[in-house]
C-alpha cells in the first residue's frame, strides 16, 4: 500500500474528523506500553528470572518490532489502510496479556516477541495513515500524534501503578485492560481515512531492505532516540550516583524528563507550522547539546535535571518528524517508516545498555559525553529531514513541488 491514493478523494470535514481519530490511535497504543511498563517487577517474579534474565527478555520485543515492521507495507496493500489498522492495533492491544502469562524465561521471550511483532506494525501503520492525514491537511500533526502517545503511555502507566499499588494480579490487570483498550482501538479506527491501493499497484514486497532515504533519516532518529532512552532510564540514577540526591528528587527527574517530551511534542505541530522541520530540528539539536553539556559539566542537581529538561525539550520533535519525512521520501511510504521505525526502535534497545557499559568501564559523565555528541549530531544532521518540510515544497525559492509531495495532494 502506498499512502498517495491519488483515486480516493476525502472532503476536509472527513479529514479533520480523520485527525482525530488517529491521534486517538496513537493515545491507545501508548497506553498499552505503559501499563506493561508498571508491571515489569510482577512479570519477572511470576517467570521467576533474574535481573539478567529479564534485561535478555526484554530485547526480545525490539527483535520482534524490527522483523515484523516490514510486513505492515503488505498487509496495508491486502486489506486496505483502515482495515489493516484494525487489526494491527486489536493484535498489539490482545498481546498486553502474554507477558503476565509466562511461567518461565522461555515462554516470556516468546510473548515478548510476538508483543514486540504487534507492536511495530501498528506503529508503523497507524504512523502512515498520520503522514497522509498530515499531507492532506497541509499542516504539521506528526508532533502532536506523538505526543498524544506519551499522554497514553502516561495513563497506562498511571493506572498501573494504582493496580500495583493495589496489589492487583497483573494477569487480571492486564485483561481488562487489554479489552478496554482494544474497544477503544477499534472504535478510534472507524474514523481513519479508508485508502487503498489501485487495482493495477504492486503489492510490496514482504521483507525487504529500507531505502537509502530511510537509513539516512533513521540516523537522525537514532541519534534523538539514544538520548532519550539514556535520558529516560538513566537520569535518576545519574542524579543519585553522581549528584547524590536522595532517591526521591532523582526519580522526579524522570518523569520531569517524560512529561517535557509529551509537551513538546503536543506544542510542537505550531512551531514546525512557523519554522519548518530542519530549522526546529537544529534549534533543538542545539537544545539539547546545550542540555548535555549541564549534564555532564554541571556542579549540582538542580542544573543537571535542566539539563535533563533541555535533552528532552531538545529531542522531543525529531521522531515524528523524521517519521513525516521517511513518508515523503519515495514512491513507498510505508516501507521508508518501515526503515526508519526500525533504525529508532534498535537504537532505543541498546541506548541503556550502552550507556551502562560505558559507564562500567570509565564512568556515567563520560556515558553522557557520549549522549552530548550524538545530540550535536542533530544540528549537523537536520537537513536529511528537508524531504518532511512542507514549508521548502512550498516555498516561492524552493521552485516547484515534488513529485513526491505533489502525488501525495488529494
Amino acid at each position: 500500500m502506498t499512502t498517495d491514493s491519488t483515486d480516493t478523494v476525502f472532503g476536509m470535514g472527513q479529514v479533520k474528523r480523520a485527525r482525530f481519530a488517529v491521534a486517538a490511535v496513537f493515545t491507545v497504543h501508548g497506553a498499552v506500553t505503559g501499563s506493561f511498563a508498571t508491571r515489569v517487577p510482577w512479570i519477572q517474579d511470576h517467570a521467576g528470572v533474574s535481573a539478567g534474565q529479564l534485561g535478555l527478555a526484554l530485547a526480545f520485543p525490539a527483535i520482534g518490532a524490527s522483523l515484523a515492521m516490514p510486513l505492515a507495507g503488505a498487509v496495508s496493500h491486502r486489506f486496505g489502510a483502515k482495515s489493516a489498522l484494525r487489526g494491527l492495533l486489536a493484535l498489539w492491544t490482545l498481546a498486553l496479556i502474554l507477558p503476565s502469562l509466562a511461567p518461565n524465561l522461555l515462554t516470556l521471550c516468546a510473548a515478548l516477541l510476538v508483543y514486540g511483532a504487534s507492536a511495530g506494525m501498528s506503529d508503523v501503520a497507524m504512523n502512515a495513515l498520520g503522514v497522509e492525514v498530515e499531507n492532506r491537511l497541509d499542516k504539521s500533526i506528526m508532533s502532536g500524534l506523538h505526543g498524544m502517545w506519551s499522554v497514553g503511555a502516561l495513563i497506562g502507566s498511571a493506572a498501573g501503578t494504582v493496580a500495583a499499588h493495589l496489589g492487583a494480579d497483573a494477569r487480571l490487570h492486564h485483561a481488562l485492560a487489554a479489552l478496554v483498550l482494544t474497544a477503544l482501538g477499534l472504535i478510534a479506527c472507524q474514523g481513519v481515512l479508508d485508502l487503498r491501493s489501485r487495482p493495477d499497484e504492486e503489492p510490496p514486497p514482504r521483507f525487504t531492505l529500507p531505502p537509502k532515504s530511510a537509513l539516512i533519516i533513521g540516523a537522525v532518529g537514532f541519534c534523538a532516540v539514544f538520548a532519550e532512552g539514556a535520558s529516560l532510564d538513566w537520569s535518576a540514577v545519574y542524579l543519585r550516583d553522581v549528584m547524590d540526591t536522595s532517591a526521591g528528587l532523582a526519580a522526579a527527574s524522570t518523569t520531569a524528563f517524560a512529561l517535557t517530551m509529551a509537551v513538546a511534542r503536543i506544542a510542537g505541530d505550531k512551531v514546525v507550522d512557523r519554522f519548518g522541520a530542519v530549522r526546529t530540528v537544529r534549534v533543538g539539536g542545539v537544545l539539547a547539546t546545550v542540555g548535555g553539556v549541564l549534564v555532564v559539566a554541571s556542579p549540582d542537581a538542580a542544573l543537571a535535571m535542566c539539563g535533563f529538561g533541555l535533552l528532552g525539550l531538545g529531542v522531543a520533535v525529531v521522531v515524528p518528524l523524521a517519521f513525516a519525512a521517511a513518508g515523503r521520501s519515495g514512491p513507498n511510504p510505508s516501507q521508508a517508516i518501515a526503515g526508519v521505525a526500525t533504525i529508532t526502535y534498535t537504537s532505543g534497545l541498546i541506548a541503556p545498555s550502552a550507556i551502562g557499559s560505558l559507564a562500567e568501564a570509565t564512568s556515567l559523565v563520560v556515558s553522557f559525553g557520549l549522549v552530548t555528541v550524538l545530540a550535536f549530531g542533530l544540528v549537523l544532521g537536520a537537513g536529511v529531514l528537508r524531504a518532511g518540510d512542507r514549508r521548502a515544497v512550498s516555498s516561492p525559492d524552493a521552485g516547484a513541488p515534488s513529485e513526491t509531495a505533489a502525488e501525495q495532494r488529494p
